[in-house]
This record gives structure tokens, sequence and C-alpha cells, in this order.
């Protein structure tokens, strides 16, 4: 008991030290056009639910250590004559740039999820269960302070994507989602639920897509990266065509 008192003393210690009150999200932007990044309302503290990063950019976001929650990419945004925001991927109903505090995770759409643990063990993935919109890299950063509290810390965490460039082939026609121009700019999942393990979309996204979790499967379709690390979210991470309405 005094022993297990004495680490967690020490632990606290050393974040306090340390400083490390929050995890670095870096979404950085690699597309050829502009795309406005969304987030879930469950992040604490994020400090934003919804911003513009245009061709090239990157921005940090601090995010709680405990803190959990999905973020995904918006594209072919704009405001009509009324100033109403939307988008015709990844849009969030808010009528605004940011998200709404209580809104959900949009469908026909690639999202970076995550529940954060502190200094313990975080929880990640790229989930197209609802649809897929863009490319989506998740590379996790480690953060080494040469601490041992008897957790793997020199494991090195796996990176996750689905980065699917052409949606004409990989997405079944009859589940494009088409803009005005009839080119492809999401797919969607007629599925999407818990209770349905596969579909003509899973199957279809499975093999470009192995690491992306294609059917809800609860905590099972999550990866884990053991101590305290930040994540680099990029959007395109290879050459994706400008998308046109």
């Amino acid at each position: 008991m005094n022993k297990r008192l004495s680490l967690i003393f020490i632990i606290a210690s050393h974040l306090f030290v340390s400083g490390v009150t929050s995890k670095n999200i870096t979404i950085e932007n690699k597309c050829d056009y502009t795309v406005w990044p969304g987030f879930s309302n469950s992040f604490d503290d994020i400090g934003t639910t919804g911003f513009a990063l245009e061709k090239g950019e990157s921005r940090v976001i601090l995010a709680s250590p405990l803190g959990s929650g999905a973020i995904w990419g918006r594209t072919l945004c704009s405001r009509n004559s009324t100033g109403k925001f939307s988008c015709a991927t990844g849009d969030c109903g808010s009528g605004e740039i940011e998200c709404a505090e209580s809104g959900e995770s949009p469908r026909n759409t690639t999202l970076a999820q995550f529940l954060l643990n502190n200094e313990t063990v975080d929880l990640y993935r790229v989930n197209v269960v609802y649809g897929y919109n863009l490319p989506v890299l998740v590379v996790p950063q480690r953060i080494y302070y040469g601490l041992d509290y008897g957790l793997d810390y020199g494991k090195v965490c796996s990176r996750v994507d689905c980065d699917v460039v052409n949606l004409n082939q990989a997405c079944p026609y009859d589940l494009m989602v088409l803009d005005a121009e009839e080119r492809p700019i999401a797919c969607t999942n007629p599925c999407g639920t818990s209770n349905c393990m596969t579909s003509s979309f899973s199957q279809s996204f499975k093999v470009p897509c192995p690491q992306a979790t294609t059917f809800d499967d609860g905590d099972n379709n999550y990866l884990a990266c053991t101590g305290s690390t930040d994540y680099v979210i990029t959007f395109c991470p290879s050459f994706t065509p400008i998308p046109t309405r």
C-alpha cells in the first residue's frame, strides 16, 4: 500500500514539475484545397470546435489529457446570402464555422477518434464506420521524460490512416455522394450502426484502409499507446485532386 502511494506521489510530482496539463494535437492540411476541421463536444477545454485551414497550413490544439472525442475535416464550405455556414461534406449543422457544443459527429465523414488517458494508455483510431470524405493520417508523437513507472514507454506507437485518394476506385457507385458536377466527394455507409458488422461499404474500404475501423466493434477497434503522447492529424497525407462544386 505504501509502495503504491509512493508511486502515485512520484507521478503527481513529476506531472507538476514537467507541467503536463494538456496534449498537443497538431492538425495539418496537405490537401490542395481548404479544409475546415470540426470537433465533437466531448473534448474538454479544447478552446474551439471548428476553424479553417488553408492549403499547407497547420494549427496546434491543446486537448485535455483525460479528454475524448472526434476530429474530422469539412470540405467545400461557404456562406449563403443569409450568412449561414455549411459544408458539402462533414457539415455539423451549426450554421457557423464552429460546431455546436451539443453536436454529434456527422455522417459520410472520416473521423479521427481519441480516448485520452494522461500518463497511462491512450486509445485512438481512424473511423470510417459512418462514411468517408477525406484521407486522414494519425501519428502519435511520443513524449518521454526518462522516468519509469512500470509502463512500456519505449514502445513505438503505431500510426493509423485511411488514405483513399480516388473514390471512384474505392466507393461503390450507389454509395457515392456527388457534387453538382457529378464528381464523388464522399462515400456513405448504408449501415453505420453497431449491429451491422459488414456491408458493401466496409468490404470496399477494408482493402485500401486495413488499419481503419470499417465497422463498429466498440473499443476493440482502437489502437493503444502507452505513456504521454501528442498527436499529429494530417488531412490528405498524399496528393488529392482539388474538389469543385
